[in-house]
């Protein structure tokens, strides 16, 4: 399993009914910062699977969910364990930083 794509269609099921924890990069295809963090994304996707479940939610296409908890920049990064928010990661920030919130939930 590699990087899963999120929707506000597929949101519940694929994260607050999840049994592992859900990290969701929230972004855009026109977000400069986005595409810095995005190869971060795609190496803790291969580095935690089995562990916990690496997605990214298009917030163009997916305004609903983005509203709903309150993501106002982007990137946002959002570690979701038993369907509530449990780490923030606002802005493209280092991988060690992403690793350590996401080791804390697992």
């Amino acid at each position: 399993m590699s990087l899963i794509t999120i929707t506000d269609d597929n949101f519940k099921e694929e994260v607050l009914d999840s049994d592992k924890p859900v990290l969701i990069d929230f972004w855009a295809v026109w977000c400069g910062p986005c595409k810095m963090i995005a190869p971060i994304v795609e190496e803790l996707a291969v580095e935690f699977e089995g562990k916990a479940k690496i997605g990214k939610l298009d917030v163009d296409s997916n305004q609903q969910t983005s509203i709903n908890y309150g993501v106002r920049s982007i990137p946002t990064l959002l570690i979701f364990k038993d369907g509530e928010v449990k780490e923030t990661i606002i802005g493209a920030v280092p991988k060690a930083k992403v690793v350590e919130k996401l080791n804390s939930v697992i």
